[in-house]
């Protein structure tokens, strides 16, 4: 058995696989990575390869391809090893080529089955492409045997494609005569030269057993067998340490032997033997009456045929029994109609169907009815050799529901017309994965519908969400930004760093967390926003994997509050200016009757006195006076009060409040 190829680029993955292989008996040879394995591969062919896929280049895929589109290594079973679980990296895998594969860390007890899986697989294919390479030339030397050729000639290909079948180092074909006491070699595999040897039939016990007996003898070890007892004393140093013998029998006796001799020991199995049978009989007919081989060959073509297509039904899959009753997944074997020829016991639980039940079922029977237009097309399918893996369907239930399985279907049937296919119930997986697909978009939704920029980057600062709202507070497209800008570009030089201290700062918020935060950001063209952040780090289990801010623009508000704070002030302006206006009215109002008294004295004494001198400045006191009241009048109408007397419950400014200084309270 050739060894296991482990290829894996990580020390420790490789060590403890060649310690789990090697304690289960199973010798291997490790490698680094892949330029080591592609260079072993072309020195050497594997019983089979454990490949990781994530390694330097030339990476797990490269090697992959390599050994699929290499003549001598495509049968090779090929099981990976990876760490990636998405449903298109595992369809990837198949579609390379890959026969399994084992999920990273793996179970010891899990790889070990896989492998030997695998391995079994391999060997029932190998038997099943020899015994149809074997079937394909019993055949040809049948037909050969019947053919108008030379006899030596038909003979000795015979001979020789017998010790190719067989493994062995020589094939004779012995005829008897007349003389039961001579034989005639007639053809030998190793010596096309050899005809019609005679040789004295007593030297040759086993031949004489055989010709008396017509039976077939299977010596396998010539040293030790009582028949050649008297042989080995007259031959000492025999050349072979194994022979089979088989009678040659027409119709009416034996006509010779069919010998078969190898240097070393070989194990002459029961299918080799029946094998050496059909060809002697064939033979015998052949040398006895081409004529009549001709007609007993189709006759004994049909037999076969049937006798085989018989035995294949009944044997089929008993090759494969241990394999099938203890697999996990539910597996199913079908014809090219699609009638289910067997199932394991896993199938019969998923299905909730019995084996019995099962049996009267076909592929389009299993399936749900709307996906029976699917069933129909990969039946067609078949035949044109493509074998889809890992494919959802969805799979009809006894109790009238219906699973979600994943189905793999292979040709490694193929030459028995029959397909098999694995399954597995993916049901709870596939729900799940719905829900968080509708979880997922609803929460784009809310994070694209937000009034508020949301931007989160890993802690390398990659942005790797940006929302419709940061993208209008920050000016830049999502495409533009998102897997390529590092987010420090969104800040002034420095405070990326200071918010980042801050969030993990546990004086401020809490740690991990900052909450309103006023800052300042940059924008595409340079300009400075006002924001007020709240972020926090962003956890997978106890370690972060990034952060995630939420950003409020301010900039409006802020104006907002400016022009409020601009109105307050000029309100207080025109109170003042107001209160001024009143100070002024009142004040007038104040000085009108003592400007009228003034007035009215100053008439009254010039009125009463005669002196001129004393009338002029009479005079020039009533002209001021007068003078005083229009301006009184004037300030009057502008302040909207009237030069008049008290009345009533007329109001006057408090000539005292409106002197007192102002209360700095007043003002912002």
């Amino acid at each position: 058995m050739s060894p296991l190829l482990v290829v894996d680029d990580d020390s420790v993955s490789r060590s403890v696989l060649e310690r789990t292989l090697r304690g289960a008996g199973l010798d291997c040879h490790v490698v680094d990575g892949g330029a080591a394995a592609l260079a072993w591969l072309e020195r050497n062919t594997p019983g089979l390869v454990l490949l990781d896929l994530v390694m330097p280049p030339p990476d797990g895929y490269a090697v992959l391809r390599y050994i699929r589109a290499h003549p001598r290594h495509e049968q090779v079973p090929v099981v990976v090893l990876t760490g990636l679980d998405s449903e298109e990296e595992i369809g990837r895998i198949f579609d390379l080529g890959a026969d399994d594969y084992v999920h990273k860390p793996f179970r010891a007890v899990e790889l070990i089955a896989r492998v030997r899986m695998q391995m079994r697989l391999r060997s029932y294919v190998e038997r099943l492409d020899r015994r149809e390479q074997d079937r394909k030339t019993v055949l040809e030397l049948t037909q050969t045997l019947a053919s108008s050729l030379d006899m030596h000639d038909i003979l000795f290909t015979v001979v020789q494609r017998m010790a190719e079948i067989v493994h062995v180092d020589r094939c004779s074909i012995v005829l008897v005569g007349d003389n039961p006491a001579t034989g005639f070699v007639v053809a030998t595999s190793d010596d096309e030269q050899v005809r019609d040897l005679p040789i004295e039939l007593h030297k040759y016990p086993e031949i004489r057993e055989v010709l008396a007996t017509r039976q077939a003898l299977v010596i396998r070890d010539v040293a030790h067998h009582p028949l050649l007892e008297a042989v080995r004393q007259n031959e000492p140093g025999l050349d072979f340490t194994s022979m089979g013998l088989v009678p040659i029998l027409p119709e009416d006796g034996a006509l010779g032997v069919l010998c078969l001799r190898g240097r070393h020991a070989v194990e002459f199995t029961e299918y080799e033997l029946s094998l050496a049978h059909t060809i002697a009989n064939a033979t015998g007919i052949a040398l006895r009456n081409a004529r009549i081989l001709q007609d007993l060959k189709d006759e004994t073509k049909q037999v076969a045929v049937a006798r085989v297509e018989a035995e294949r039904r009944v044997q089929l899959f008993q090759r494969y029994a241990d394999f099938f009753e203890s697999a996990a997944d539910g597996m199913v074997v079908i014809d090219r109609s699609g009638r289910v020829l067997f199932a394991n016991p896993r199938a019969r639980e998923i299905t909730g169907h019995s084996e019995t039940q099962l049996m009267e079922l076909s592929l389009t029977d299993l399936v749900t009815p709307r996906h029976r237009g699917r069933a129909e097309r990969l039946l067609r399918g078949f035949a044109d050799g493509l074998y889809p893996r890992g494919v959802d369907v969805e799979l009809a239930t006894r109790d009238g529901g219906f699973l979600i399985v994943n189905v793999s279907f292979s040709s490694v049937l193929h030459e028995d017309d029959a397909v098999l296919f694995t399954f597995r119930d993916v049901t709870k997986e596939r729900n799940t994965a719905v829900e968080l697909e509708q979880t997922k978009e609803f929460l784009e939704r809310v994070i694209e519908s937000s009034v508020d920029g949301i931007v989160s980057a890993d802690l390398k600062g990659r942005i790797l969400l940006f929302n419709r709202a940061a993208s209008r507070i920050f000016g830049y497209e999502p495409s533009e930004v998102l897997g390529t800008m590092n987010v420090e570009r969104l800040y002034p030089p420095g405070v990326a760093r200071e918010v980042m201290r801050r969030i993990r700062d546990p004086r401020f918020t809490g740690p991990g967390v900052l909450e309103d935060y006023r800052v300042d950001m940059l924008a595409r063209g340079g300009e400075r926003i006002q924001v007020t952040l709240s972020a926090s780090l962003v956890m997978d289990g106890n370690q972060a994997v990034g952060s995630v801010g939420i950003f409020t623009d301010i900039r409006e508000r802020l104006a907002m509050e400016a022009r409020l704070h601009q109105a307050q002030d000029e309100l207080r302006s025109r109170e003042r200016q107001a209160l001024v206006a009143e100070l002024a009215g009142a004040a007038a109002h104040e000085l009108n009757q003592p400007l009228t008294s003034v007035i009215g004295y100053a008439e009254l004494l010039r009125r009463r006195l005669e002196d001129p001198a004393t009338r002029r400045g009479l005079d020039v006191i009533i002209a001021e006076s007068e003078r005083m009241a229009e301006i009184v009048r004037k300030v009057g109408r502008i302040t909207h009060y009237e030069t008049k007397s008290y009345v009533g419950s007329t109001k006057i400014v408090d000539l005292e409040r409106s002197s007192a200084p102002e209360d700095p309270k007043d003002h912002p």
